[in-house]
């Protein structure tokens, strides 16, 4: 048996997706250790999974909380800028510290967020293997792909390829982890990559994504794999929730995930977008904020910390969301259509997913007002077509294979020493 170990950042929206593939392969007979900062200590240990804490100095206990509380007032560049610095200071610390920790554990093949770039590269120093896990959307570059942290959708002319390389361009010119990285790489007699890309595994890349809630691709590597959710309860936080108040009516479920759910304004809007409809509405705050203060909500929603979420999301009739990957992932899994405000990092390509889908509709922040959002509420409730898209969302997500696929694609990668390829995809357009 082999013994894992796992390298991505220690936010819950991450680590809801590395655990429960942990767990499948700790249930196979693998030994699994999360190497991560303090703060996600807790959250493995009662994964149950091993842990090893990296850059303690640099990252004591509750740090990543106060990063997180930060993050959570911002939105738009602000928040990607920060979100971005955040990662870097982490890629400097995992390539200090884990190449020792890795040794010392006896880790034989480790499972890199793509995220944390910086897996990769350990893992090539090293000379084990690896394996790429997309925990949010898909980030290799293509120029056929709008940037991830745009609103842009998909389009095949040749002006928006050039509009996309220009940005890629850009971002390959702006400072980021892949400076720390190049430095490393130098020092361990690595050869530089020359390509955002060629840092992912060479043997498999899976992304939690199904195929159909990608835009068409055209260059991804024969080992990419789109193996649907990686979702379980695995790890989560247990909340108590007043059941007993639900009253019947069609549910609408809010949440604007576990970071950036700290504008407390779009609470508001929410509510009073939802006012006028025959529905209850259940807000989640994600433990961002207190019921407190929150001023009262027109239409006195449900309003709690910590809602259980993959189970009211059987429930529901909608979901409205910051359009996280997670909680994207969980409502098709329902088939539960989506109104999504996008605040920053990959959620403004997550929601121009949902749109290009036709399984919902996105009000970007910058253009967030009640008229507007109710208007994307009505529509998505009252029109058929965004059922039908998130059924057949649903389904594609029941084909493809999960948690279970993905750790098949992992233990034959390990065990063959060889690209595990993907069978051809068929990517069907919204």
């Amino acid at each position: 048996m082999t013994h894992f170990g796992i390298i991505c950042p220690g936010t819950t929206g991450h680590l809801n997706t590395m655990f429960p593939l942990g767990h499948e392969l700790q249930g196979r007979g693998h030994r699994v250790t999360l190497f991560g900062v303090l703060d996600a200590q807790v959250k493995t240990l009662k994964a149950g999974l091993e842990f090893r804490a990296i850059g303690r100095a640099e990252f004591p206990q509750g740090a990543i909380a106060q990063h997180l509380t930060h993050l959570g007032k911002l939105s738009g560049l602000a928040a990607l800028q920060y979100t971005v610095s955040v990662l870097q200071q982490n890629a400097a610390v995992m390539l200090r510290d884990v190449p020792t920790a890795i040794k010392e554990t006896g880790v034989e093949a480790l499972l890199v967020d793509q995220v944390s770039l910086e897996g990769g590269t350990v893992a090539e120093f090293l000379d084990i293997p690896f394996i790429t896990i997309c925990s949010a959307v898909i980030l290799n570059r293509e120029d056929s792909i709008p940037p991830y942290f745009t609103n842009w959708r998909y389009n095949p002319s040749r002006w928006a390829h050039l509009r996309n390389r220009a940005v890629y361009e850009l971002l390959s010119l702006a400072k980021s982890s892949g400076e720390v990285i190049d430095e490393y790489r130098r020092d361990w007699n690595l050869p530089t990559l020359t390509h955002l890309n060629e840092g992912y595994s060479q043997l498999a890349q899976i992304s939690q994504q199904p195929a159909e809630l990608e835009f068409p691709r055209q260059h991804l590597p024969h080992w990419f794999h789109f193996t649907g959710p990686l979702h379980s309860s695995v790890g989560r936080e247990t909340a108590t929730f007043p059941a007993e108040k639900l009253t019947g009516q069609p549910l609408i479920y809010a949440s604007m995930g576990t970071v950036q759910n700290r504008l407390l304004k779009i609470f508001q809007h929410i509510a009073e977008a939802c006012n006028s409809l025959d529905a209850q509405l259940v807000i989640s705050l994600g433990g961002g904020a207190s019921l407190e203060s929150l001023p009262e909500l027109p239409g006195s929603p449900l309003v709690v910390g910590y809602a259980p979420q993959l189970e009211l999301l059987k429930e529901a009739t909608l979901t409205i969301t910051h359009a996280g990957m997670n909680t994207t992932l969980e409502s098709l899994s329902n088939g539960v259509p989506i109104v999504a405000i996008p605040i920053t990092n990959d959620q403004p390509g997550v929601a121009a997913r949902i749109v290009w889908t036709g399984a919902g509709e996105a009000v970007p922040l910058a253009l967030l007002n009640v008229p507007r959002l109710r208007k994307a509420i009505k529509r998505v409730l009252m029109e058929d077509s965004y059922q039908q898209n998130a059924s057949r969302l649903k389904e594609a997500i029941c084909q493809a294979g999960g948690v279970n696929r993905a750790a098949d694609i992992v233990e034959q990668a390990v065990s063959t020493g060889k690209p595990v390829l993907a069978q051809t995809l068929t990517v069907y357009p919204g």
